[in-house]
């Protein structure tokens, strides 16, 4: 082998420069790796795994760029924003006097009555009416939501 002694898996390789006949295929520069192959080993094996060339930065696919609302629009799960969704119906009350209704275990419902102010995916907020305070609520509890005129 030459000067330098490259190993995969344990396994002496050298590079293909050295092998002959084939040339190098590969630059050394920047981020890229030299190709290596390993000589026939005896004992059943014939050849170790290659280490193979990665891209560079340049090589890459560029990906297009979106426009910001696009970005922003993607982000947020449909779930939040189409109106056949819960969250989606409720997100365009913000603002309104609701009376709530949650099922709590299997038969007790309690109501909770205040001004809707925030939808999240699995939350609502409202300012409750008696103390002017915030409550979040469980959205997977809620059985009726009163909205009122």
């Amino acid at each position: 082998m030459s000067c330098m002694d490259y190993r995969v898996n344990n396994i002496p390789v050298m590079p293909l420069q050295q092998m002959g006949g084939a040339g190098y295929p590969y630059g050394t520069s920047g981020n890229q790796m030299m190709q290596y192959q390993t000589p026939a080993i005896s004992q059943g094996m014939s050849q170790a795994p290659q280490i193979q060339q990665m891209p560079s930065v340049a090589q890459m696919p560029s990906v297009a760029q979106m426009p910001m609302q696009e970005m922003l629009q993607s982000a947020i799960p449909p779930v939040v924003m189409d109106t056949q969704y819960t969250q989606g119906y409720l997100k365009t009350q913000i603002g309104s006097k609701v009376k709530v209704e949650f099922l709590i275990g299997t038969n007790m419902l309690v109501d909770r009555e205040g001004t809707l102010v925030d939808v999240g995916i699995s939350y609502i907020i409202i300012i409750e009416t008696e103390t002017d305070d915030l409550l979040l609520c469980d959205i997977y509890s809620i059985k009726f939501v009163r909205f009122y005129r």
